[in-house]
C-alpha cells in the first residue's frame, strides 16, 4: 500500500467586498455554478442550518470530476469547517478551513488553510504536484474575489426565468430525445452542429453550434450535461459563452401531468457588465428582455418538437 503524507497550505486575500457578502457567497454553494468557473453543479443532500453534506461536479482542464464535502456553517464566526473526499479516490480526503474577517467598512480578509492527504509519489513528481497544490486555492481565492466584488451590482446582472409546457406521450421517450443531444442538428432548426463525448455515462461534454439568436448570428457554445434518468432530468452549465452571457446555468425536469408529461427546463444566467456608461439601466433592461426572449424561444422549440418526437413514436407502435 503506498504511504501517505499531508500537505498543509494556508493562502490569503484582501476582497473589495463587505466580509458578510463573501461568507454569504461561500455559505450559498448551490449557487457556485453560477458564480464560479469551476463548479458545474452542486446537489445538497443533508442540511440541518450547521451541518451540511454536499456532491459536486467540476470540470478542471476540460475534465468532469465530482467529490463529496461536509461542511459545518460558523455563521457569528463567518468560518467554514470542511472535509473534501473525492469519489474516484477515496481515502485521500482534503480537510480545511474559510475564514472571513472584516478589513475595513468595505473589505474582507480571507483565509484559506487547507490539510490534505496525497500519496508519495515519485521525486520527478514532487514538484509539479506542489505546485498544482499552491495554485488551486490561490486560484479559488482570486476566482471569490471576481465574484464577490460584483456584490452591489449582481440583482441587475442576474436572470432567472422557466418554461414548461404540457406534452402528451411517454416522459422517457421525452428524456429520451432531450438526452440524445448529438442528434439535435438533424431534430432541431436551430441547432446546426453538435459534437458530443460521454467518456462516463450520464457526464456529457457538448459542443454546439446555434442559431437562435434575433440577429441571425451562429454562436458557439461549449456545455457540460449530467444526467439523471431516474430523477428525469438533465442538469447543465456552459462552459464557453456568447455575448452578452458570462455564466449560463439550467436543468431540465421531467414530472407526470395528467395523460403526459410537463417539461420544465429552468435556467440561470449571469451577464456581462455592458460597456458604456456604469449604471446604464435602459441598456441593461434591453439586453435582460433580449437573452430572456433568445434563451426562451431556444428551450420551448426543443420542448416542442420533443413532444412531437414522443407522439410520433408512440403513434408508430400502434
Amino acid at each position: 500500500m503506498p504511504s501517505q503524507r499531508v500537505h498543509t497550505s494556508e493562502h490569503t486575500a484582501r476582497i473589495a467586498a463587505p466580509a458578510g457578502v463573501v461568507y454569504g457567497l461561500l455559505a450559498d454553494a448551490v449557487r457556485w455554478p453560477l458564480l464560479l468557473p469551476a463548479p458545474v453543479h452542486v446537489e445538497r443532500i443533508d442540511f440541518d442550518g450547521v451541518h451540511e453534506r454536499l456532491r459536486l461536479w467540476d470540470v478542471r482542464d476540460q475534465r468532469i470530476g465530482s467529490f463529496h464535502l461536509r461542511r459545518t456553517l460558523h455563521p457569528h464566526s463567518r468560518t467554514i469547517e470542511f472535509e473534501q473526499e473525492d469519489t474516484a479516490r477515496p481515502g485521500t480526503p482534503t480537510t480545511g478551513t474559510w475564514t472571513v474577517e472584516d478589513h475595513g467598512d468595505t473589505h474582507a480578509l480571507v483565509t484559506l488553510r487547507q490539510d490534505r492527504t496525497v500519496e508519495r509519489q515519485p521525486a520527478a513528481t514532487t514538484g509539479h504536484s506542489r505546485r498544482q497544490w499552491e495554485r488551486e486555492p490561490a486560484e479559488r481565492l482570486t476566482h471569490l474575489a471576481a465574484a464577490a466584488e460584483r456584490w452591489d451590482r449582481l440583482d441587475r446582472l442576474l436572470l432567472s426565468f422557466e418554461d414548461s409546457v404540457h406534452l402528451d406521450g411517454p416522459a422517457e421517450l421525452v428524456y429520451d430525445f432531450l438526452h440524445r443531444i448529438a442528434d439535435w442538428p438533424e431534430r432541431l432548426p436551430h441547432v446546426d452542429s453538435a459534437e458530443v463525448s460521454e467518456d462516463v455515462p450520464g457526464v456529457q461534454l457538448a459542443a454546439l453550434d446555434t442559431c437562435a439568436t434575433p440577429d441571425g448570428l451562429t454562436r458557439s457554445t461549449r456545455t457540460v450535461r449530467l444526467c439523471f434518468p431516474s430523477a428525469a432530468r438533465i442538469v447543465f452549465k456552459e462552459l464557453l459563452t456568447p455575448e452578452p452571457i458570462a455564466a449560463h446555468t439550467g436543468a431540465w425536469s421531467l414530472a407526470p401531468d395528467g395523460d403526459g408529461v410537463r417539461v420544465l427546463c429552468a435556467q440561470q444566467v449571469l451577464l456581462h457588465e455592458p460597456p458604456g456608461t456604469p449604471g446604464d439601466a435602459a441598456g441593461l433592461a434591453e439586453t435582460r428582455r433580449h437573452v430572456r426572449i433568445w434563451l426562451g424561444r431556444a428551450s420551448t422549440e426543443t420542448l416542442r418538437l420533443a413532444g412531437w418526437r414522443a407522439r410520433t413514436a408512440v403513434r408508430r407502435l400502434r
